[in-house]
């Protein structure tokens, strides 16, 4: 963090108490802190029964091994049937589920008994396929409603999804398709993308050659329908298999710790780390947090996050939270600025939403091309804004509540991550005085602090690591065949403590802002990038001998990857090869890993044990002054390195 930033969160004064009705009427009173509180077991005991459990549970909590937790371990449940048919059995199978925008301008809305239909006819489908209880599912798929329903056909028949972000490059979802040694591969022709049509079957062709005989069949939705290769013993289209199937499936109650799902995060080895999440405890937990947080009504709210299916957001946030709540939601494909950028509140107009969760490199976005254009629309439905990904900027949060939110409106700013599942600190819209930047409480029922580097809790107004101090329902269950880096890379800083590398502190008032990454995993637009998996598609490259990467501050995404390369003798440095440099990271990882600027250098700084010091070149990125460089062998380097910075960016 700047100092600049850090001195402006000291300074933050303004309060928002909450609108005097909607506090009136909250799904949730300031007395569930004191409940919880009281009895923390018992009060996550209460949030399961929002559930429909074929065998309630009677235990809640085993922590006996820890940090491997087991939450409502002798309940049994399943979640599709928890998401859709039990909406339809309680009469509601007329209620809207999903309100579909397609970028070029098609939409559909699928009510709850026509979503039970479609998931069991893809249910009916992977069975078809072979695909069995316990086995793993893949789906690369652009934001339609296809996605949602295959991600709970799997759920339905017990089978664990990995959804992998359809940007990311066949690399990529070669790598996750083979640990995590998927059957099917679940994948479309293509969807759109700012205009024009984006192929997603040939990436999921190269990934599936790669991943050397793991995968027995694709199944493909027709959504843009461009050509593409169709192997007739591997391939199946998906409106073929899924739409001869009956609708009727009867779903199977599984264990409340059965696998639901895996999702891959960024590890800061090169590896992406396969996070694995449980039924029971994760479906109270992003339930709960759903109907809390946003003081959803299901029967009026018209609910809207908007990001994608492919992170962890897209999970809780569109699919498993607002389904098993009832909501009314809307879900849209494409990009902010297609066909124009008032396009997101075109969207907020026609369908009436009253609960929009979006990101913070959203609102600065927004905010860069200007305050008349949100003015040319009828956002007055609005009720509830919320914020998720990063830390907000209290300038972009006063923003978001006076431009979106007609200055009325709680702004709710969540703090959690792909390990957490679900929200873990975050204000309650009818309870709590908000204030601009900050995530503020921990949730009812969940335990975090602000610890030193000795783990004591830091004093109001103190600065150190966010760390949580009490197992959650929707907390990773390990990491996907690998719990040895579970405990190392979460459990072995701070003894007893969660600690995913994020750094906050303490206001006078005790509330908690985030500071961002403390390690070396970059924060662009919300999503956590590893500094080693670009340096190694950097190094990847003919013309580059090594390369390191560091975050720097950045208005619109949060931070930008900065990288600075050292080239091979024979290569040329010139702008076409900064280009290519940055062409070739966006080839090999997906464009949200792209450097924003490639600098070349004659060497990096490293200490004598030859670790590259990324606090100095952060502190170059950053046009900062230097910090200690006692113990870099050469500190001339920096010199060098400082004298190439502005003249040696590419930016798109």
């Amino acid at each position: 963090m700047s100092n600049e930033s850090l001195a402006n969160l000291l300074k933050e004064e303004r309060r928002f108490a909450p609108p005097a009705d909607l506090a009136a009427n909250a799904n949730v009173t300031a007395e569930a802190y004191e409940q919880a509180a009281a009895d923390r077991l018992g009060f996550w005991a209460e949030q399961a029964r929002r559930l429909s459990w074929a065998k309630e549970p009677t235990k809640t909590l085993d922590w006996s091994n820890p940090p491997f937790a087991k939450w409502f371990e002798d309940g049994e449940l399943n979640v599709a049937y928890n998401c859709v048919d039990r909406h339809v059995e309680a009469g509601n199978g007329d209620r809207v589920a999903i309100h579909f925008e397609g970028e070029p301008g098609d939409s559909r809305s699928i009510t709850y008994a026509e979503l039970k239909d479609e998931v069991s006819k893809a249910a009916n489908a992977l069975l078809e396929l072979g695909v069995r209880k316990g086995d793993r599912v893949a789906i690369y798929m652009p934001m339609i409603p296809e996605t949602a329903i295959a991600m709970l056909a799997a759920a339905r028949i017990g089978a664990a999804h990995s959804v992998v972000f359809g940007g990311f490059s066949a690399d990529a979802l070669a790598t996750r398709i083979k640990d995590a040694d998927a059957k099917v591969v679940i994948t479309a022709d293509g969807g759109y993308r700012r205009g024009q049509p984006s192929a997603l079957k040939p990436a999921v062709d190269d990934a599936v050659a790669k991943a050397e005989g793991t995968v027995e069949h694709v199944l493909v939705v027709r959504r843009t329908g461009q050509d593409v290769a169709f192997d007739a013993e591997r391939d199946v289209w998906w409106d073929e298999l899924v739409g001869r199937q009956s609708a009727e499936h009867t779903p199977e109650a599984f264990d409340a710790e059965h696998p639901l799902f895996i999702l891959y995060t960024s590890g800061t080895t090169g590896k992406p780390k396969g996070i694995l999440h449980t039924s029971g405890g994760y479906l109270t937990q992003t339930a709960y947090t759903h109907w809390a947080v946003f003081d959803l009504k299901p029967e009026t709210d018209v609910y809207w996050c908007t990001a994608d299916v492919g992170w962890v957001t897209g999970h809780s946030y569109i699919v498993y939270g607002p389904l098993a709540n009832g909501a009314t939601q809307v879900m849209y494909e494409g990009t902010p600025d297609t066909p124009h950028q008032g396009r997101f509140w075109e969207i907020v107009e026609k369908y009436r939403v009253s609960i929009l969760y979006t990101a913070p490199t959203a609102i600065r976005t927004f905010m860069k091309w200007g305050d008349e254009i949100p003015a040319q629309f009828d956002l007055s439905s609005l009720r509830v804004l919320g914020s998720v990904g990063e830390p907000i900027n209290p300038e972009a949060w006063v923003w978001y509540r006076k431009n979106i939110g007609a200055d009325r409106t709680p702004v709710v700013d969540t703090w959690w991550q792909t390990e957490t599942g679900a929200m873990m600190i975050s204000p309650l819209p009818g309870v709590t005085e908000t204030k601009p930047g900050s995530a503020q409480r921990p949730l009812p029922g969940i335990s975090a602090t602000v610890v030193d580097d000795e783990a004591n809790e830091v004093p109001n107004g103190g600065g150190g690591y966010l760390v949580l101090t009490e197992p959650w329902p929707s907390m990773l269950r390990t990491i996907w065949g690998d719990d040895q880096r579970f405990l190392d890379t979460y459990w072995s800083r701070f003894e007893g403590k969660y600690f995913a590398g994020d750094g906050a502190k303490k206001d006078d008032d005790g509330d908690i802002w985030l500071l961002g990454r403390v390690d070396d995993v970059m924060l662009v637009s919300g999503h956590n990038i590893s500094t080693t998996e670009v340096e190694s598609a950097l190094v990847s490259h003919p013309a580059v001998a090594e390369a390191a990467v560091v975050g720097a501050a950045d208005e619109t995404t949060g931070q930008a990857i900065v990288a600075f390369v050292i080239l091979r003798g024979s290569a040329a440095e010139d702008e076409k090869l900064v280009a290519e440099l940055r062409d070739h990271v966006g080839a090999t990882l997906g464009p949200i890993a792209k450097p924003k600027r490639v600098l070349p250098v004659a060497e990096l700084p490293k200490t004598r044990s030859g670790k590259i010091m990324r606090r100095l070149l952060r502190d170059v990125a950053e046009n900062r002054r230097l910090g200690d460089v006692t113990t870099l062998t050469d500190s001339t380097v920096m010199t060098l390195i400082q004298s190439k910075l502005p003249s040696s960016s590419s930016e798109d």
